[in-house]
């Protein structure tokens, strides 16, 4: 089958980001045709004028519609779409020069109907985003819960760098309401459908994640959230390592408590810990303030995701309370 690649992105007040994702598509290497579909969704400040501005070096369509979330925006943008095989990303991503040469030789290899990439810091991002992006995605913090590049069919993509084949998005109706966890419920029910997804490690995209430590916070305490009601939709993908940062935080409360007292040796567990993710932060950034911040930020990100999964799991689990009336803001509600 021959892939007509269509690069989905649906964006709300972000021109500033649209205008260099799309200069990132003008410098992209190989002889390979894609059109790329930008979703407004209900932006008071639009991207129409800086889409424009590209309309002669890119084969591009801009789509303008009332708010109804991301979820449904990227449904919108894949249903105008002319390309079999759909690719989806950020407003808030920048790709490498190689990113559409390595998806198409790996699914040339390999082919499959959904895959997911990684993303990385460019040089130019600040040291607070550098930071963020190594705890959220590090071995040692929860980078790897998304699954390993060996599990093939277990890798769970996110739609900041996700493709999805046209079959697989009329199979599956695509995204759901929920946000964030949108991509994950995606990719379970994919799993329920028969189709197979895995990461490509060399499509990776420099993810700029629009964050101050408070909007860090906001994010991963709603992953947090997300997670026990997926468990509840999806049963069979539960795992213990979900709770580890509910668990790493509870841990490092009734450490602070026992130092106190005079018992310092959970203390010391910790204080390895947190030695080693300095060094190896220091090691993949070369920077000693972004390894500094990398403290801070795994810290934010255990306590944020740690205290919204055990508020929802205790919700939804033992309370049985129904998600959608009792977390309104986890979804979108169509228009």
């Amino acid at each position: 089958m021959q892939l007509q690649y269509s690069f989905i992105i649906p964006v709300y007040n972000r021109p500033n980001e649209i205008q260099e994702l799309l200069e990132s598509f003008e410098a992209l290497q190989g002889d390979i045709s894609y059109e790329i579909v930008i979703v407004e969704d209900g932006s008071s400040e639009t991207s129409k004028q800086v889409v424009d501005t590209f309309s002669k070096s890119l084969n591009i369509s801009y789509y303008f519609k009332e708010n109804s979330g991301p979820g449904d925006s990227r449904n919108y943008g894949m249903k105008k779409a002319k390309g079999n095989y759909f690719i989806i990303l950020d407003s808030d991503c920048i790709l490498p020069k190689t990113y559409l040469v390595e998806v198409k030789k790996n699914l040339e290899k390999e082919y499959v109907d959904c895959f997911g990439g990684p993303d990385a810091a460019h040089d130019s991002f600040s040291n607070l985003q550098k930071a963020i992006n190594f705890s959220m995605t590090s071995f040692i913090t929860t980078g790897g819960i998304r699954g390993k590049k060996s599990s093939v069919d277990k890798f769970q993509p996110r739609s900041f760098n996700m493709g999805l084949s046209k079959k697989a998005f009329k199979a599956s109706k695509g995204f759901g309401q929920i946000h964030p966890g949108e991509d994950p419920d995606l990719s379970i029910r994919l799993w329920n459908l028969g189709f197979k997804t895995k990461l490509i490690p060399e499509a990776f995209v420099y993810h700029k994640r629009r964050i101050s430590w408070s909007n860090f916070f906001k994010q991963v305490n709603k992953f947090g959230m997300v997670r026990p009601i997926l468990n509840k939709w999806h049963p069979s993908t539960k795992k213990i390592t979900y709770w580890f940062p509910t668990l790493f935080i509870l841990g490092l409360i009734v450490t602070v408590v026992l130092a106190v007292v005079g018992f310092n040796l959970l203390l010391i567990v910790y204080g390895f810990y947190f030695v080693l993710a300095f060094i190896l932060a220091l090691i993949k950034t070369k920077n000693i303030i972004v390894s500094i911040l990398v403290i801070p930020a795994i810290l934010i990100q255990f306590f944020g995701y740690g205290i919204g999964f055990l508020k929802s799991t205790f919700a939804v689990s033992f309370l049985n309370k129904d998600p959608e009336t009792h977390f309104p803001k986890l979804f979108f509600k169509l228009k």
